[in-house]
């Protein structure tokens, strides 16, 4: 085991120099290796910073895994009431009333029907009661300067479920006194549309009896491609009843709650909302978008890693090139260590050592330049991309960077350190 050791050691040391007196081939393998360690470490850096931008989308748009979300609140008699006092001050849950409104003149059609984007047309809207009859309630007026969107009405701030990203103004405040004037924060589509036409500002919504005068705060990005506002749900029900947002003739007002996981709450509303039902089962499922996307994302690493693997394969071409010729300029001096008494095994490993040991500064060399690009990146782009705020390298990356440096070294450099091993004492008689 000594003896072993002792080999190593000096394959190590004499590789060095051969690296320190080599200083033009180290560069030129160095060189040829870089783009395929950096592109290793790239892909692994780059899955993991794309799996967070892809979580962070579907958390907008479904919510922090770990979040449970209670669908589909009955229509029953008390049911809003019930879900509004139970969550109320609370922050643990938070109740999302959704309905459509329309914003600006009345009776005109709106300029985008249904609460449609505002760059696709999807003609008229039919609403169609229980009875199966549909009809168009825009029939026969004219177009004119009017915004259909979907608004949602909060108990408390959404945000810890959804971590929706603030673009301008602010975000609703729930510690201050309700206002008279709604006062709305409107998704990216909904602040396209506003710059785009320039509507009166009176809201209307289906069962309330007057017309309200809204306030636009702020904007923030849901990943919801359709218009949409959100606004203090006790800042509506000075305007609509909560028993008439879930009246079915009121137009299609949808109920969801967003619960902690741990929350006692969750207990209490479905046993509340049960009693109001005549016992309709009813039960919050959690989110677990991570799971939900994992095939995805491991497919896309393997195809990745395999155009990384590629690049890598074409710069150990490039330093088994270069080893290569290195061997065929130092024959004279292999045979003269073999003819002195070096084992072969030494002269493999000082031809191994020093492949390895460029292709650890080659690793260095590419996660280095990954960690400053990944730093400039974020400096550039974090304030208009919150999701990349607090991006750090991940350790995961400058790993597989090391592993395929040393991968590398060992695939360049097994061809020309056999080669070396081989040289016979006869060559020695050349110099």
């Amino acid at each position: 085991m000594m003896r072993l050791s002792g080999r190593l050691r000096s394959a190590m040391i004499i590789g060095g120099q051969g690296i320190r007196a080599r200083k033009l081939r180290t560069l030129l393998s160095m060189v040829s290796l870089f783009l395929g360690v950096l592109a290793v470490v790239v892909v692994q850096a780059g899955a993991g910073i794309a799996e967070r931008l892809q979580l962070s989308d579907m958390e907008l748009q479904n919510g922090i895994d770990g979040t449970k979300v209670l669908y589909g609140v009955p229509s029953a008699a008390g049911a809003s009431q019930a879900v509004a006092d139970t969550l109320k001050g609370r922050q643990d849950a938070v109740a999302m009333f959704s309905m459509n409104a329309v914003i600006g003149e009345p009776g005109v059609r709106p300029v985008n029907e249904g609460g449609a984007p505002f760059d696709q047309d999807w003609g008229g809207v039919q609403v169609c009661d229980a009875s199966g009859r549909c009809v168009d309630e825009n029939a026969g007026k004219p177009k004119g300067q009017a915004i259909e969107l979907r608004i949602t009405a909060l108990t408390g701030d959404i945000r810890p479920f959804r971590p929706y990203r603030p673009k301008s103004g602010q975000w609703l405040d729930f510690t201050t006194t309700p206002q008279l004037a709604p006062r709305l924060v409107l998704n990216e589509e909904a602040a396209k549309g506003f710059e785009r036409y320039h509507v009166p500002a009176e809201m209307r919504i289906t069962g309330a009896p007057h017309n309200m005068t809204p306030q636009l705060i702020g904007v923030v990005k849901d990943g919801d491609s359709q218009p949409h506002a959100y606004l203090r749900l006790d800042e509506l029900t000075n305007w609509l009843p909560l028993d008439r947002m879930t009246d079915p003739s009121s137009g299609y007002t949808d109920v969801q709650v967003a619960l902690a996981g741990s929350t006692p709450v969750e207990s209490v509303l479905i046993a509340k909302l049960k009693a109001l039902s005549g016992g309709a089962d009813m039960s919050a499922e959690p989110i677990n978008s991570r799971k939900e996307m994992e095939d995805q994302l491991d497919l896309m690493r393997v195809i990745f890693l395999a155009m990384a693997s590629l690049v890598l394969i074409i710069g150990c071409a490039g330093v088994l090139n270069v080893g290569l010729a290195t061997v065929g300029e130092r024959v004279e001096e292999f045979a003269l260590r073999r003819a002195v008494g070096t084992p072969r095994a030494v002269l493999a490993g000082i031809v191994l050592a020093e492949n390895l040991v460029t292709g650890l500064f080659t690793a260095a060399a590419a996660i280095g330049v990954s960690v400053a690009a990944l730093k400039a990146v974020t400096v550039v782009l974090g304030p208009s991309e919150p999701f990349l705020q607090g991006v750090e390298f991940p350790w995961s990356a400058g790993v597989s960077g090391v592993i395929a440096g040393l991968v590398a070294g060992i695939l360049g450099g097994f061809i020309p350190a056999i080669r070396a091993a081989g040289i016979p004492i006869a060559t020695v008689m050349r110099a």
